[in-house]
């Protein structure tokens, strides 16, 4: 199945020509998973072909409004879609507080259910699954009470070798229990597993670092995850101001990427200062080879 990432906004507080602030999804099997909304978000769902109306979940790792004053517009979006099917936030506590005093200081009535599940983990916690998919936050550290989230793919089912359905003459009942691991007998014999399936492909895995002061102890959460997407809002040059808003430079995030030993480092949610974000992806290279720029 599809595991993919699309970034919908890739700079800090401030939107650039060509740069939208925080937001993205997570597309599994085509079901769009939203993290964070900042403004413009639903602009680039449309734009970037996001089935709209397959989002069920929205994930928000803090509070400040590049990172969530687009969820106003969004939730007001579905309401005039005629939207039915309940959403799910998770996110800060207050957020339940901010959309609800909005609304109802509009006379607003959405016709559609909101569920809210409040984020308040001191530790990596558990807070989706469906049937192929888990999704974990964890701690960060900002100057608002903030979550990172961990998008962890379930581990398949064995593969039974298709040659061996036929020369068995395996039953339904028989390749079930093949998936699943197990042993089986036939005509009294015992037949290894190992013998007729083959390992399935390793669960792949994203994690979202947002706003946050380098932590080196991330590993605790998503060790060896595939893909890293860390904030590297500003240079090293910058370091000072960095720590004093409680941000991360570009080769903070790429040490970050090594202790966590990711597979590939994506950067972004970038200070507008910065014409250019060369100087950022070079100065992370040198330390983590595989890494990228977030681009919208």
């Amino acid at each position: 199945m599809d595991f993919k990432v699309r970034i919908l906004g890739s700079s800090s507080a401030l939107p650039t020509s060509e740069r939208f602030p925080t937001a993205q999804t997570v597309l599994y099997n085509n079901v769009p998973y939203l993290i964070d909304c900042a403004e413009g978000t639903q602009v680039q769902l449309r734009k970037y072909k996001v089935p709209f109306g397959r989002l069920k979940n929205i994930f928000i790792s803090h509070l400040h409004g590049d990172h969530i004053y687009g969820i106003f517009g969004l939730l007001s979006s579905f309401n005039l879609l005629g939207r039915k099917q309940a959403l799910n936030i998770y996110a800060p506590e207050k957020l339940k507080e901010i959309y609800e005093t909005v609304l109802n200081l509009n006379n607003d009535v959405l016709k559609y259910k909101i569920n809210f599940y409040p984020l308040n983990n001191k530790s990596k916690n558990k807070i989706f699954e469906n049937r192929y998919l888990e999704v974990y936050s964890f701690p960060l550290i900002h100057s608002k009470e903030v979550y990172g989230f961990l998008f962890q793919e379930k581990q398949k089912d064995r593969n039974v070798i298709k040659s061996k359905i036929a020369d068995y003459n395996l039953s339904v009942k028989q390749i079930l229990e093949l998936k699943k691991g197990k042993n089986i007998t036939l005509d009294n014999k015992p037949i290894k597993n190992q013998d007729l399936t083959i390992d399935p492909d390793k669960p792949r895995s994203y994690a979202f670092c947002t706003d946050t002061l380098p932590l080196d102890n991330l590993d605790k959460y998503i060790k060896g995850v595939n893909l890293l997407y860390h904030e590297a809002t500003f240079g090293s040059e910058l370091e000072s101001l960095s720590k004093q808003t409680f941000h991360s430079t570009a080769g903070q995030a790429a040490e970050i990427a090594k202790i966590v030993k990711a597979d590939k480092l994506i950067i972004g949610h970038f200070s507008s200062r910065y014409k250019s974000v060369e100087p950022l992806l070079s100065e992370a290279k040198r330390v983590f080879q595989n890494t990228i720029e977030a681009t919208d």
